[in-house]
């Protein structure tokens, strides 16, 4: 239980600070230094009580990201070697985050708990944000829209999961998660509001195909769904995304850095140019030259494989891939893979080491789950609507 409660107050530290590492790097290194702190305590206490397991196989995958990285500057492939070395400690971290919830949350209540505490610190972190916005014109401790947006997809589908199995709790559940709908619509991410919309049709909607809520159910959820939504968007604003909606093209910008880090993963299918690296290249590969920076492709699968090459995006579709069945079958975890079908048109992995690593320490927790319920007997049949919470 310390160990779940150290790794909380390392994550929250992590999402509480993005906004000030950008400018004082201490604070990054605090928070990476702490994880692998708590990372080297449960090594230890697993060999002093003579506890082995073979490593998880996402677990492996993330290592050998930070590996290839190591490569690519070993090699002298990188175009950029120190952002590619920075690249190497990311995934060092996010293994890291990944392996130490994977750990942590092995047994189901002390998971429930820290599950819980996502959903409440999420709650807690969307309410402020809102304030912010309309105060002093700040996102909380978020600084861009589309990484607040999936901060809030990788939670808002644990409160959806709660109120499908929690009955006595599930208009309080349902609450929390249209209020973190309506601050990621007010927030004005597009993409964002389709994914969190997504999530309060489809996974009440999923729950009553697997047996778990009656029809009866089913609609009510949906009537308070569709009732407190559209209250509380009302409430913290809808113009600005309605208003980036009526764009006439939304995404051209993107759609040429899309063709740009294709043509850079084309000169260098196998090697790419260096995680970390893509700003370095693509003004050989831009389509267009406005005069800013332009520092992240807006697609991290793209950037993946500009970057790392075929190997690398072959690595990161393996892990989405593992990562599959748990989400289907947990519910709660379609809110980690609508994470990374953001990073479809954004990048929630880039940019933000904290924020990776927390939605690893959550693909973590989801990892747990499965390996949990493989580990023990089916539970005996539950009427519908009387499941407890995952």
């Amino acid at each position: 239980m310390i160990e779940a409660a150290l790794l909380t107050a390392i994550l929250w530290y992590g999402i509480l600070s993005l906004h000030a590492a950008e400018s004082v790097r201490w604070l990054l290194t605090v928070f990476e230094l702490a994880l692998f702190a708590l990372a080297a305590a449960i090594i230890l206490k697993k060999m002093a009580g003579r506890r082995s397991a073979p490593p998880h196989p996402i677990a492996i995958l993330l290592a050998a990201a930070a590996l290839w990285a190591l490569l690519q500057v070993w090699l002298g492939i990188s175009v950029d070697a120190q952002r590619t070395l920075e690249a190497a400690l990311g995934w060092t971290v996010n293994c890291a985050a990944f392996s130490v919830t994977l750990a942590v949350c092995a047994r189901d209540s002390i998971r429930r708990r820290f599950l819980t505490a996502q959903v409440l610190f999420g709650l807690a972190v969307s309410i402020a944000s809102v304030i912010g916005l309309y105060t002093v014109s700040a996102l909380g401790p978020f600084t861009y829209k589309n990484q607040f947006a999936a901060y809030l997809e990788s939670v808002m589908g644990i409160a959806i999961t709660f109120a499908i199995r929690d009955p006595h709790r599930r208009l309080a559940w349902l609450l929390v998660a249209g209020t973190m709908f309506a601050s990621v619509v007010a927030a004005g991410s597009r993409a964002g509001s389709i994914l969190c919309l997504a999530e309060l049709i489809l996974l009440p909607l999923a729950g009553y195909l697997r047996g778990w809520i009656s029809a009866p159910s089913l609609a009510r959820i949906a009537a308070v769904v569709v009732a407190s939504g559209a209250v509380l968007v009302m409430v913290t604003g809808w113009e600005t995304t309605w208003q980036r909606l009526q764009e006439a093209n939304p995404y051209s910008v993107r759609a040429d850095l899309l063709r740009s880090s294709i043509a850079m993963t084309r000169d260098r299918p196998l090697t790419g140019f260096g995680l970390g690296a893509w700003s370095a290249a693509y003004p050989g590969y831009a389509h267009y030259d406005d005069g800013t920076f332009v520092n992240q492709a807006h697609n991290d699968w793209a950037q993946w494989a500009a970057e790392g090459g075929i190997p690398f995006l072959a690595l990161m579709l393996a892990v989405v891939a593992l990562l599959l069945r748990p989400a289907l079958q947990s519910l709660w975890g379609l809110g980690v893979m609508a994470v990374f079908i953001h990073a479809w048109i954004d990048y929630p992995f880039e940019q933000r080491p904290a924020l990776a690593a927390f939605l690893f320490a959550m693909a973590g927790a989801l990892a747990a789950e499965t390996s949990t319920k493989a580990a023990t007997a089916s539970p005996p049949a539950c009427r519908p609507d009387e499941l407890s919470p995952p």
